[in-house]
Parts: structure tokens; sequence; C-alpha cells
């Protein structure tokens, strides 16, 4: 209660009262807002980058504007637009209502991340635990996303239910099983289908999902968690089969003049034994929708045919394989800044708020500055961390397995499966799209980090890191 009363108090400060803050539109606004009844109102400034723009208008009439991606938010944005409707106005939208929803799942998922890594217990080193959380999953470089349109808050929030439920259950928080259980398929689902992005992270959960296998007494209810299974898995492959075609072309082209022409002295000889023509050497760092004129137009036909034809997924694979120290290279550089969460390339402030465009809030940021300025830069450290964690929770793994225990085996899993989050999703966004906007590919990791971090701090103060067994006497719970 602790934990979420504060988590209330610092980011309600930060999202709601006026001057607002959150973060400004760097042009995906568009995909969350068109199709879900929200446009632009006319000014006669930029609306883009420089300021949180807090106004928007709902159509009236007959909205033409389709899906420009398959995305779960679209529940999300429908709900806040309805809520306006209701206490507002039904002619502008404010971003408040957004940020509302966002707000109330966020306490319930502090409220709910804090009880599973202390239950059963009730002293200092709880305190200090639930300080920690607020510490860390209340960063504003997290919150400032619940006043925006983007659909990494709605991400955020989701991530830490499914690990907070799945780690409840390991701790026995409550009675009855099935609602956390419910709450993690749920909200893994909405995880795997909020970005396209994170369709293969159905893999990742079908894993965590087997520890409920070995829960006591559950056989006849066996059959519905391997439901759950099959369920995480269809979403993950329906997702990744909405990848309209324009979005893989531009992950495509980007991963090629951000990956393949990066972090290499003379691209075009390497291109050359690669079966694709050296001229596109001078194609490196462009983007796919250019702000000036380019070498040659992306998106033409004869780059279609002559280069994204080409260089699909498998040619990557095979073109890394043959260059691993440049693939290594890459991996260090999506590491480098793996653990800056606050988006640099908007500004958090609303216009005539006394701020500079594109300045950036210094309000409780403390946590995502120092994580992100001390986080080794390497990707060989994030394999030692994985290495390192994983090992660890084998160890109590192995013993409550051995003792006819189920805490140990499900915590474990749950271990396992962010530690493959952690080591897999650098290498994904390094071969889905290089070095371009590796922040919003890799924001899972962070989470990830964080989550694995926080668990880490629990059991050294409860000490039961290597063993799960609470002694008598050692809860203020009976």
């Amino acid at each position: 209660m602790m934990a979420m009363i504060l988590a209330a108090v610092i980011s309600g400060f930060l999202l709601f009262i006026p001057p607002i803050q959150g973060l400004a539109d760097n042009g995906d606004f568009y995909r969350a807002m068109n199709s879900n009844g929200v446009y632009r109102l006319p000014t006669h400034y930029s609306q883009s980058l420089d300021y949180v723009i807090t106004k928007f208008g709902i159509y009236q009439y007959y909205n033409e504007n389709s899906a420009a991606v398959f995305t779960s938010q679209a529940m999300i944005v429908k709900l806040a637009v309805f809520l306006n409707k209701i206490f507002y106005s039904k002619t502008i939208f404010d971003i408040r209502f957004l940020a509302i929803i966002y707000y109330v799942f966020f306490l319930g998922a502090i409220y709910l991340l804090t009880k599973s890594l202390v239950f059963p217990y009730r002293r200092i080193r709880s305190y200090v635990v639930a300080l920690l959380v607020v510490f860390i999953f209340a960063d504003s470089s997290f919150t400032l996303y619940f006043n925006s349109f983007f659909a990494e808050p709605g991400m955020y929030i989701v991530m830490l239910y499914s690990f907070a439920s799945i780690l409840a259950i390991s701790r026995d928080c409550y009675q009855k099983r099935w609602p956390m259980i419910l709450l993690f398929f749920t909200s893994t689902i909405m995880l795997l289908t909020i970005k396209q992005q994170n369709a293969p992270l159905a893999l990742t959960f079908a894993v965590v999902a087997i520890g409920l296998m070995f829960l006591p007494n559950f056989k006849a209810r066996r059959f519905a968690i391997l439901g759950g299974i099959v369920a995480l898995l269809f979403a993950g492959v329906f997702t990744y089969s909405k990848i309209n075609s324009e979005f893989n072309d531009v992950n495509q082209y980007q991963s090629f003049t951000h990956g393949v022409l990066m972090e290499t002295g003379d691209p075009s000889k390497k291109l050359s034994k690669a079966g694709i023509s050296p001229q596109y050497s001078l194609m490196r760092m462009q983007e796919y929708y250019p702000r000036t004129y380019d070498t040659v137009q992306p998106s033409s036909k004869y780059v279609e045919k002559h280069l994204i034809q080409k260089t699909g997924m498998g040619w990557l694979i095979k073109y890394y394989i043959h260059n691993p120290k440049q693939f290594v290279r890459l991996l260090d550089v999506s590491t480098k800044d793996i653990m800056v969460t606050q988006v640099k390339a908007v500004g958090n402030f609303t216009r005539n708020s006394g701020h500079k465009p594109r300045e950036h809030t210094k309000y409780f940021v403390l946590y995502s500055t120092y994580a992100g300025t001390f986080f080794p830069n390497k990707y060989g450290f994030i394999g030692l961390y994985v290495l390192g964690y994983t090992i660890v929770y084998a160890i109590s793994c192995f013993l409550d397995f051995r003792a006819g225990r189920y805490q140990g085996v499900v915590r474990f899993l749950l271990v396992f499966g962010m530690m493959t989050i952690i080591i897999f999703i650098p290498i994904i966004s390094v071969l889905a799209a290089g070095e371009a906007d590796l922040a919003k590919h890799q924001f899972i990791v962070p989470i990830t980090l964080d989550l694995t971090f926080i668990l880490f701090v629990s059991d050294i103060l409860h000490h039961r890191l290597w063993n799960t067994v609470i002694k008598d006497g050692d809860s203020d719970e009976k």
C-alpha cells in the first residue's frame, strides 16, 4: 500500500498537475489516433517533436481511416475517448483521459508487484524493497509515456502484471491461484498484441507458463494451462502475420542501411561478396522516409527489386555469420544505451509552459539517469548477467524439485524466460532494423532487467535466494 500511494503521488503530480508533462509526437501518433477517431486540431505551429500536445479533435462523422498496424492498444484509446465523451467533451479529446487509464492500471501493477516481492514478510527490509520498487518503476522516464499515443505505456504496464502474477503464484500470495493465472495469460496476450515486434515473445512466455504445470493439486486444470500456452503461441503468430508489407519493407531497408552498412570500414567489398551491388554502400544511415533528398528513393521499384527482395532475414543471417566481428560491434552499440529509457528526441513539456523546445524533465529521473550512465555498454556483460542469474536460480529450482516443492521451479522458469528476453531481443533488434530506433525496439529489455534486479534484491534481503522455504518465526503472517 505504501508503494502504491507513493507511486500515485509521484506520477500523479507529473501527469495531471499543470503544466502537465508527457512525450511530444515523433510522427508515430497517427497509428493510434486516426483509426480510433482522434485527429490533430489545426494550429499555426508544428505539433511534432518540440512540445506535448494535450488537446485533439474527435471525429464527428464517418471515420474513413483504417488501422495502420494491428495492435491491442486500440482498445485502450477507444476507452479513453469514451470516457472523454462522458466526462469532458464530445468534440475535444484531452490526452489526460488516456493517462488516467494507464495511471489506474499502473498503480494496480505496483501494488501486485510489491506484494509478490515481499509476501509474507512485514519487516524493515520489506519496506526497503517497496521503496526500491517506487524508485525504479515510478521513474518519470516510464510514466511520461502515459501522456502520449505511444504503445510503450501499455506494454510497460502489462509486462509488470505478467511478471508479478507468476511471482505471486510462486509465493502463494493468494489462496486461489486461478485469478493470478487468468491475469498472467490476459496480460501476456495483451503484451504480445500491443506491438507487432513483441510477437517473438510468445515463445518466452510459453516457457514461463510451463512452470504452472508444476503446481500441486492441479491435474484437472493442466489442460486449461495447456490451452493458455496454445493461446499465447497463437497470439504471437497472429500478431506476426498482421505485419503489413510496408512495415516489413521499412524494417528490412533500415536493417541494411543502419546495420549491414554500419560498424565496418569499406562495406562495398562485403556487399560484393554477398551478391549485392556495391553501389548500395552509398545508402549508409539513410531512412526509408527521408527528410531530405537521398541517393535513391527507398520505396522505388528499383530498390524493391535489387535490394529489398535480395536482403531478407536469411540473407542477413548468412551475412553476419561471415562477418561476426561486425555483428558483435552492432550488439555492443545496441547495449550502449539499453538502459536509457527517457526519450531524447522529443520534448516533455507543453507549449507556453516556460520551457524550451524539446526540453526534458528532470523530475524523478534519478534511477533512469544513473542506470543509463553507468550500465556496462558491452553485450558480453549481458551474456555474463544472464549466465549468472540462470545459474543462481537453477540451484534453488533443483533443490525445490528434489524436495517436491514447486515454488523454486515456477520462479526459475519465470527468471529463465526473462533471461531469454534480455539475451535475444538485442539480436532480433539488430537483425530487424540495425541501429535504427534501438531504444523503442529494445524497450522491453530495460523493464526486464529492472524486474530481475528487484527480484534478486528482494530474495537476498529475505534470505530465499536458494531456499524458498519460509521458516517458522521468519514471517509476521501465520
